[in-house]
């Protein structure tokens, strides 16, 4: 089976786990803060605090940014639930945006539309989460205008976007942003095997985020409410987690970011060669905005129903008979079974629910060989003629 993603794992990564393993820390040591600053470096912002998900990410950027009991987060329904999932942790509310049906990242009109609706009702979102689908930055600058416009701060869930760009920066440097998170999934551009990063250019969120990922505890003096008993001394100045990532995760971590721009380069040339040779069929294939490098976390292609004999079902399966490991990204959060109980319905965003019901992830990795890349070309032919 070719998998629709694999990380690529070298003998200098493992080498530099294996130090971290011989070393006195395996937890709470110096190569976390080095891996942070390699991706701060990367993307140009001042802060990265690294943690063990992108999910911890998501949850202490919201809890940095204040949400709360009576709050309400706003995404699409077109991401892994824990876009949504952030605000339920902090006891807020969740709505979502429908999509924009040629990037399928979250539409803007839509945006637009839904925050003149919500001010005259009262009930504007205090977080927007804007997700960059597959490795493409939504809409930013569009976004941040409104985000100025309606008072609602901005987390990009850039999960899939390391090593992308948007209007000539580096996705990440956050300015069009308050915070912006990283996933370091094995299936991720660079991966920690499991883990998650988030950068911001503000000093006190970054601060808000350290604590709240290392259980609220701080032996920093400046953070404490008197002077320090001695030298053993901490406070817990706030109700925190244990999110941390370890030595391990980031000694893996910072060796990957080596060759982020590598692996980049070698899914981008994978993405425009599938570009290339799927363009003649029945297929609706990736569309770019003006201004956005994608990172090809995923490369997303949409049956077109109408010219083609299979179901969107039968076709999947087909394909994975075939040896082919397609996947679906994603299922539209709305849609499953604890949102529904909270009474999102089929019908409430169209464009979300019609993606679902046509679209794919075919593999894409850095290791991915042409003859491998042949194969899953020969068999979307076999199965879509």
């Amino acid at each position: 089976m070719i998998p629709y993603g694999r990380q690529d794992i070298s003998q200098e990564d493992i080498d530099a786990v294996v130090d971290v393993l011989r070393s006195d820390f395996l937890t709470q040591g110096p190569t976390v803060p080095k891996f942070e600053e390699a991706v701060a470096g990367y993307v140009s912002a001042p802060h990265a605090v690294a943690v063990n998900s992108a999910t911890s990410a998501l949850h202490v950027a919201c809890l940095a940014l204040g949400l709360g009991p009576g709050d309400w987060l706003w995404t699409t329904p077109i991401t892994f639930v824990a876009s949504a999932n952030c605000a339920l942790y902090c006891n807020a509310s969740v709505d979502f945006v429908d999509i924009d049906p040629l990037t399928c990242n979250i539409s803007v009109t839509a945006l637009e539309t839904k925050l003149k609706a919500a001010s005259l009702a009262g009930r504007l979102p205090k977080i927007v989460v804007p997700v960059h689908l597959g490795g493409q930055s939504a809409d930013m600058q569009r976004i941040a205008e409104l985000g100025r416009e309606y008072g609602f701060r901005i987390i990009e869930d850039a999960s899939h976007a390391i090593g992308g760009s948007y209007l000539g920066a580096k996705v990440g440097g956050c300015r069009y942003s308050d915070i912006t998170v990283f996933s370091f999934h094995p299936v991720k551009i660079i991966t920690t095997a499991e883990g998650g990063c988030a950068t911001t250019c503000d000093d006190d969120l970054a601060v808000r985020m350290r604590l709240a990922a290392s259980h609220g505890v701080t032996r920093d003096p400046t953070l404490m409410t008197h002077a320090p008993d001695g030298d053993w001394y901490y406070q817990q100045v706030a109700l925190g987690y244990n999110y941390r990532m370890t030595e391990l995760q980031a000694a893996l971590g910072f060796q990957q970011m080596k060759r982020l721009d590598q692996f980049v380069d070698a899914r981008t040339e994978r993405a425009v060669r599938y570009s290339e040779r799927l363009v003649h069929l029945p297929l609706d294939l990736p569309v770019m905005q003006d201004g956005a490098v994608s990172a090809w976390h995923l490369y997303i292609i949409r049956l077109q129903l109408d010219r083609i004999a299979a179901s969107h079902k039968d076709a999947f399966s087909d394909l994975r008979k075939a040896g082919i490991g397609v996947n679906l990204h994603y299922i539209p959060v709305h849609l499953q079974p604890f949102y529904r109980a909270m009474g999102f319905k089929l019908g409430d965003f169209p464009d979300a629910e019609a993606y679902y019901r046509r679209a794919m992830s075919i593999p894409i990795y850095p290791g991915l060989t042409e003859a491998a890349q042949d194969r899953v070309i020969a068999a979307l032919e076999n199965v879509l003629r």
